[in-house]
């Protein structure tokens, strides 16, 4: 079971899960750089620990490294919420607090989810991946 990303690992898998594509250390570092003073060398290591974790692949380009997310967001919260909810000792007290926490919408995106899982409404496409 994946444990949380940290601050700066969450960002740097932020901006590959958005790009959506093979990205260099360099990509990502120009990127971050728009919001704080960081290294070259610490996003590097960053990315090789993700590499390391599984959360990434990468492919040898030149000198460099071309990295991939090995799996989406919407997987990496999912994975994140069936290990919270495994943690709890009454699983549908859990349930019912966390659902008494949603905002309307989440509500709705719940609904169309669980329509979605039990085969009552055909799955379409990116948005039904990342409901």
């Amino acid at each position: 079971m994946p444990r949380q990303l940290g601050d700066l690992e969450d960002a740097v898998m932020t901006r590959i899960w958005q790009w959506n594509r093979p990205v260099t250390v360099r990509e990502v570092l120009e990127d971050l750089q728009q919001e704080r003073s960081i290294a070259y060398t610490t996003v590097m290591t960053v990315m090789d620990n993700l590499h390391q974790k599984g959360w990434l692949r990468r492919e040898v380009e030149g000198r460099a490294y071309r990295y991939t997310a090995v799996s989406t967001r919407a997987a990496y919260s999912a994975a994140l919420m069936n290990e919270a909810w495994s943690q709890s000792d009454n699983a549908a007290a859990a349930l019912v607090a966390f659902f008494g926490m949603m905002s309307p919408e989440q509500r709705e995106a719940l609904q169309a989810a669980l329509r979605i899982v039990q085969g009552d409404e055909p799955a379409h496409g990116a948005d039904a991946q990342e409901r």
